[in-house]
């Protein structure tokens, strides 16, 4: 067993929440505009991915700005961004070799999931598929510090396993990290050592409830367990210091072994007899030890520092944390989601700067750069189109209230449009996110903020199953999956009528992935509560969705909610597709044509039973997409279909639309 010591413990703060709905109000704004519509909402940028050049003067990053997620580059000081990859394809996690020389980054066909390895060199835009394999998905790849290998993923499509190779860019041969990984476990997260000897990697159980952290030598292709533990605990491994320690390397874990919820600590792993290949786990030392969920970031340069970031409750900020002095500092940024950036690393290659995310209520993710020696941030990405005025759209407030069978306090954002009355005429939404090992937070929600604009009230609840606050918390749906969290979403709907602006009448159930099952167990279980449903890439069939999802997911859906025969009568229950003769209210179902998660047959049999049955039943699938659409005119065309179907079966209380028959 690992041993662990305390040498600091950082408290974040307590969240002010309301727990009375009568607290919920709108706020007066003479000046705001209804102008958020779908079509300018979904044309603001969306940044994703990013990682510093190694001389520290480029970021890429992933953005839509063409319309499709490729890379792009941008002067680390801003500046505009010139496009490097043009593709109808979406591309993600870019990795700049430590030469400059080439950026690799995952592909994959039309949201299939089937990923390739490419690199493109960032002054010429030359491009090579390094792994081509129509079936075999590669994915998060990362280069050894001397940039001769990449590391990365390796999944067959029909296989549940990701196992880790590397490819020799010299002698383009690839190797074999890890083998014969059971079917029930996965590897995730290579990270290298600072002189290309070990990687570390994280393993996780289909079941999400444990987790492990290894160290393979590269040479000898042998992986040692670095975290033996009873019970079920994670363990996940963010980076590695570059400091040599005399016989022993430190990892920066993030783990809830400490205390039930994640928090971050420094692993040694003593390295004496590593040329034999005799690896021994060391003591943990934490660097916090809070009930909130802390997640580790990086090393500096230097190793004399780390980061991490902090989610209280939905809104998130960032640490840098002195490992000498003990010393931990939060930056000083806006209230939101602010995260760390940089696939290599947060921190330039000097040290001097950091790269990170903001993303707010009214403030699309965009990426900043800080100074360590100024303090100060600027802005290199600017993703708010002209004419989006931030003023015109609604911050949330944060709202709890306790679960129906007194077990838990759930957490909620709700967004009130401005200048409404207290009425009880009002519609509003239940927006219930995906996962379920997910969480809604203050960020930046298109769909969301253009309701709200027309005259919607949103509640997003934080279910029963949410990650963010625990581990109790987070087991809590366990072979329950439409259970005691549905029961959580329902309270939602009857918390947000007692604000007094909500007509009872006019309550609207929406979310995708697990939040569009969700939206379906509502819908069927509780008919009476609701006017609409929006169900997005929802699975409703426990037994089709396993025969049919990609073998990870199948395995997930066995490890939470038991085998198809052993559970017949459970996984019955908690499909909707056998209850869809209670469904009163119209539905509109969106469907990804290539989705290996919740393959569009699962929407299709809900749009089949309705229509047999003489339901008011609309339906879109996106044959190039995926789970969730990525394509800007895809997201234009679906969520204009939604807005319009709200307007069409539950108007706003000023709308002059009419309610279709």
């Amino acid at each position: 067993m690992i041993t662990s010591a305390l040498s600091m413990a950082q408290a974040l703060p307590v969240t002010q929440a309301i727990t009375d709905p009568k607290q919920i109000s709108s706020k007066p704004n003479a000046q705001v505009e209804k102008n958020l519509s779908i079509e300018k909402l979904y044309m603001t940028r969306q940044v994703g991915a990013a990682d510093w050049s190694p001389d520290g003067k480029q970021i890429v990053f992933v953005s839509n700005l063409s319309g499709k997620n490729n890379l792009w580059l941008v002067p680390a000081e801003s500046g505009w961004p010139t496009q490097l990859t043009v593709s109808d394809q979406r591309q993600t996690a870019p990795a700049w070799s430590p030469d400059g020389k080439w950026i690799a980054y995952q592909s994959d066909y039309d949201g299939d999931e089937q990923w390739d390895i490419f690199i493109v060199s960032p002054k010429t835009g030359q491009l090579v598929n390094l792994t081509n394999t129509r079936d075999i998905a590669e994915a998060s790849p990362t280069w050894s510090p001397d940039g001769r290998y990449l590391a990365y993923l390796v999944k067959p499509r029909t296989s549940s396993v990701s196992e880790i190779d590397i490819y020799d860019m010299v002698l383009r041969k690839i190797k074999h990290i890890t083998t014969d990984t059971p079917k029930d476990k996965r590897n995730t997260g290579p990270v290298w050592s600072k002189d290309g000897k070990y990687i570390v990697y994280t393993q996780h159980q289909a079941k999400g409830t444990d987790s492990n952290i290894f160290i393979a030598d590269v040479a000898a292709g042998k992986s040692t367990l670095l975290t033996p533990h009873e019970g079920e605990q994670i363990y996940s491994a963010n980076d590695i210091s570059a400091v040599p320690v005399p016989d022993a390397l430190h990892v920066l874990i993030t783990s809830n072994a400490g205390n039930g919820y994640e928090n971050v600590g420094i692993l040694d792993v003593g390295m004496k007899g590593a040329s034999n290949g005799v690896l021994s786990p060391g003591k943990i030392n934490w660097l916090t030890k809070d009930k909130w969920e802390i997640s580790g970031g990086k090393f500096s340069p230097d190793g004399k520092k780390v980061t991490w970031t902090g989610n209280v409750d939905g809104n998130t900020d960032i640490f840098v944390h002195d490992l000498a002095m003990g010393k931990t500092t939060s930056l000083p940024l806006p209230k939101g989601v602010n995260d760390l950036a940089g696939r290599s690393s947060t921190f330039s290659k000097d040290g001097t700067r950091l790269l990170y995310y903001h993303n707010g209520p009214a403030a699309p993710n965009d990426l900043w750069v800080h100074s360590m020696a100024s303090g100060k941030s600027h802005q290199v990405t600017h993703s708010l189109v002209a004419g989006m005025r931030p003023d015109d759209m609604v911050e949330p407030f944060l709202a709890h209230y306790p679960s129906k069978d007194g077990k838990w306090t759930i957490s909620a954002f709700v967004y009130v449009p401005y200048n409404l009355p207290r009425n009880g005429q009002h519609p509003a939404i239940v927006f219930v996110h995906g996962g379920p090992t997910s969480q809604t937070v203050n960020s930046f929600n298109r769909f969301v903020q253009h309701v709200a604009n027309q005259g919607y009230i949103v509640i997003a609840p934080n279910y029963r199953g949410s990650t963010g606050y625990g581990k109790e918390f987070q087991h809590a749906n366990l072979f329950d999956m439409g259970g005691g969290d549905l029961q959580d979403v329902l309270s939602a709907a009857e918390w947000i009528k007692q604000t007094g602006y909500v007509d009872p009448k006019k309550v609207v159930i929406m979310g995708g992935s697990y939040g569009g099952y969700m939206s379906m167990m509502a819908v069927t279980k509780a008919p009476e509560v609701w006017a609409a449903g929006v169900p997005i890439v929802p699975f409703v069939n426990y037994f089709t969705e396993i025969e049919n999802e990609d073998p990870v997911l199948r395995e997930m859906d066995i490890a939470t909610m038991g085998d198809p025969e052993k559970n017949k009568d459970l996984l019955r229950d908690r499909s909707p597709i056998f209850f869809v003769d209670q469904i009163k209210a119209p539905l509109l179902l969106l469907a990804g044509g290539n989705d290996p998660r919740c393959p569009k047959s699962e929407a299709q049999q809900v749009v089949d039973a309705i229509k047999k049955r003489g339901g008011v039943v609309d339906y879109k699938v996106y044959e190039n997409e995926g789970h969730g659409f990525a394509r800007v005119d895809n997201q234009i065309d679906a969520y204009k279909r939604v807005s319009d179907f709200l307007k069409a079966h539950v108007p706003p209380a000023d709308c002059s639309c009419e309610i279709k028959p």
